[in-house]
């Protein structure tokens, strides 16, 4: 039932979710392609997408978006196992912020990142099955979830690497992170890292770092009713003379009067 269903596209208000794991003999065609969008995670071993553009593939951690309307074939690679999730959806308004290819192959990170996508499919097939009262918006931002990290990936310029330790720093700004441990993260020697951080972003790694603590800080004292030094605490700082001084270089005031203006502006 499942794969008629697939064979066509979403019957079932117009979104329909699934969970495969199959051999090299697995393939799919729609001459003329489907009326909506299908998008596949893939966990375990690797497939292949063919469109009139050419043949792209898809390995562990890769999402894949096939545009509505675009025929296709779609199958396990050679001498192996495709083990992936899949859903079909009518448009979301997050899909014009991915590229006009009929398929776009996105390399989610790894860590983090391809954890974080697969408890979204997983989600999604959970409300799938479990067709709550609100099943299909629940699905909806979930999808819309995915095509947001996808867009933000494809339009990401800067060296993979780079991008790994940007998202450590934002993930454990809190954290007394070192040079060698983030090099190590991304297979990189300490200096290596370090130029190419340099290169990439115009700032070293620790002036990055201490630029996303500032901002948290002062979101944290301006929303959330924390005082300076609760907020330098939050954000990592471990001295918070330092954290003064570096936040009046940056905003032009000392935190604890960065923090009353705004509680008046409130």
């Amino acid at each position: 039932m499942v794969e008629n269903q697939q064979q066509n596209g979403a019957k079932d208000g117009g979104i329909l979710i699934g969970h495969f794991r199959e051999n090299e003999e697995y393939s799919m065609t729609r001459s003329n392609g489907i009326d909506d969008w299908l998008i596949f995670y893939t966990i375990e071993g690797g497939g292949y997408v063919r469109t009139p553009a050419g043949e792209k593939t898809c390995g562990p951690g890769d999402v894949a978006v096939i545009r509505r309307g675009v025929p296709h074939t779609y199958g396990t690679t050679s001498g192996g196992i495709w083990h992936f999730m899949w859903a079909h959806f009518q448009r979301l308004p997050e899909t014009t912020l991915l590229p006009d290819d009929e398929v776009s192959v996105c390399k989610m990170p790894n860590g983090t990142m391809q954890r974080r996508v697969l408890r979204i499919f997983r989600t999604l097939l959970h409300d799938f099955r479990d067709r709550g009262k609100l099943w299909q918006e629940l699905c909806e931002n979930q999808l819309s979830s995915v095509l947001l990290l996808v867009a933000e990936q494809l339009a990401d310029r800067h060296d993979p690497r780079v991008s790994q330790v940007l998202r450590i720093l934002s993930v454990r700004m809190q954290e007394p992170l070192t040079i060698d441990e983030l090099a190590a993260a991304v297979r990189l020697s300490a200096s290596r890292l370090s130029h190419l951080f340099k290169a990439e972003t115009g700032q070293t790694i620790l002036e990055t770092l201490n630029g996303m603590r500032l901002e948290q800080a002062a979101l944290l004292m301006t929303h959330a009713g924390r005082t300076a030094s609760e907020a330098a605490v939050d954000v990592g700082f471990q001295s918070y003379n330092h954290f003064a001084a570096l936040f009046r270089k940056r905003y032009g005031v000392g935190p604890a009067n960065y923090r009353r203006k705004g509680s008046a502006a409130n």
